[in-house]
């Protein structure tokens, strides 16, 4: 037979040939597109933070209220467009060759719901101001868990398993830094002088801007296309499959329910900088520039020692020891008084905070085949922000009846929790092999 003919009969040998050319494909452009995630993530982490600290939003909405049930709510709302849309972003993906064009769409959508923040504290009454960031923040959940469907899937198609976890420590880390600075900024000289009329909503404005320009750096990003995919499927066909892909793999499954069940420690989260900010007196724009770069600080000093072990170990000892300093962290913030006890405390939760998020979103990538990805990455993002949206409503309510130190103890027993049942049941995915797709190439 000749050697043609035997490579009609040997399907496998086509399938490994294939898969050679696509590593090559990666390993050509991995310098460029290192640089293009680098540079998106930069400017994208400088930005977003902003809106994500647990400092300025949650200090916004308290000026406005006096209460901190509209904190809760807000995070709650963000949580759950976040719940809502992952499976959407895995349908939207999976049976497409090249998925950066939906990024863009995506990520667009996500950077208006911010400009729409920034502008409705330009232009609206203060009543109606709190109903749009509810709004806002809903749709821009929605679009972040589409966002984070997408974008890992093209990480974990760009950028090779063994590599990833210095990247996501360096952009973390450089977008830390960044972002410390610039939220030093944003509380002295845009919130306190009270900015174009509204300090809050100029640093929300500089975010957009920010975050837009991290956009655009992926135009530069060079996406291969896989030699196989998914059939093109609806969102009620692929619910249909999970119950058999969480039956294949326990270990995928026991790792996302540990990470739901530590996601429940972010009910304290938006809580953090209220109960700092009273006990030191209340003087919020100057609690604000002090506290909120230590928090962002933190992400970049400690992010690149997190993407180190990552890289050396795997992420499941990231995820580990991140829960570890997370209620440490909080721990200290009950005991401290002081600015320096709340400083470091800040330091601390930031460092945490940014290990168990590169964990959380990296280990996901290692379970399973290549083609089941999308879906492993909705089921997982999709699970953790259920609990992300019940979580602040919860500690809001906690609050109604307790002082802040019961939501605090809460949170940091869920946390126990998460990070015991993957001690005691999820090993340390890292160096499975892809099995090739038994779904005929499309």
């Amino acid at each position: 037979m000749s050697q043609g003919a035997e490579s009609e009969a040997d399907p496998s040998s086509s399938d490994e040939a294939a898969e050679a050319a696509y590593r090559e494909r990666v390993e050509k452009d991995l310098r460029r597109n290192y640089v293009a995630h680098l540079c998106h993530g930069l400017l994208g982490q400088t930005g977003f933070r902003l809106l994500n600290a647990p400092t300025f939003l949650p200090a916004y909405l308290f000026a406005i209220t006096g209460g901190e049930w509209a904190i809760g709510v807000a995070r709650s709302l963000q949580a759950f467009g976040m719940f809502l849309s992952p499976i959407y972003g895995a349908t939207s993906i999976e049976h497409r060759k090249r998925v950066l064009p939906v990024g863009f769409l995506v990520g667009g959508s996500m950077r208006l719901t911010v400009l729409g923040i920034a502008l409705a504290g330009f232009f609206l009454s203060e009543e109606w101001a709190v109903r749009a960031v509810w709004m806002f923040l809903l749709l821009f959940g929605f679009s972040m868990g589409m966002q984070g469907v997408v974008f890992s899937f093209l990480m974990s198609k760009v950028i090779p398993v063994e590599r990833r976890g210095f990247l996501m420590g360096l952009r973390n880390a450089l977008g830390g830094l960044t972002a410390s600075g610039v939220a030093y900024l944003g509380g002295k000289y845009l919130v306190e002088p009270n900015l174009l009329g509204n300090g809050y909503a100029t640093t929300f404005l500089l975010a957009f801007v920010l975050t837009s320009l991290g956009l655009a750096m992926l135009l530069m990003v060079r996406e291969p296309e896989p030699p196989r995919v998914r059939e093109a499927k609806g969102v009620g066909d692929r619910l249909k499959e999970l119950p058999a892909l969480l039956r294949s793999d326990r270990g995928f499954t026991l790792y996302f329910l540990a990470r739901a069940l530590a996601t429940m420690g972010r009910m304290a989260i938006p809580f953090y900088f209220v109960y700092a900010d009273r006990a030191l007196g209340g003087n919020t724009p100057e609690n604000l520039a002090i506290l909120t770069p230590c928090f962002l600080l933190a992400q970049s000093v400690i992010n690149l020692p997190w993407g180190w072990m990552a890289d050396r170990t795997g992420f499941r000892l990231v995820f580990l020891a991140s829960i570890g300093l997370w209620a440490a962290s909080a721990v200290l913030l009950m005991l401290s008084s002081g600015m320096l006890g709340f400083a470091v405390a800040f330091f601390g939760i930031g460092a945490a905070f940014g290990g168990f998020m590169m964990s959380a979103q990296n280990m996901v990538l290692e379970f399973g085949q290549r083609e089941d990805l999308p879906l492993r990455i909705a089921v997982a993002n999709s699970s953790s922000e259920l609990i992300g949206a019940i979580g602040p409503l919860l500690g809001a309510a906690i609050l109604l009846a307790f002082p802040h130190e019961v939501l605090f103890s809460t949170a940091i027993a869920f946390q126990v929790l998460g990070g015991l049942l993957v001690v005691l049941y999820v090993e340390e995915p890292r160096g499975r092999t892809p099995r090739l797709s038994e779904a005929s190439p499309q």
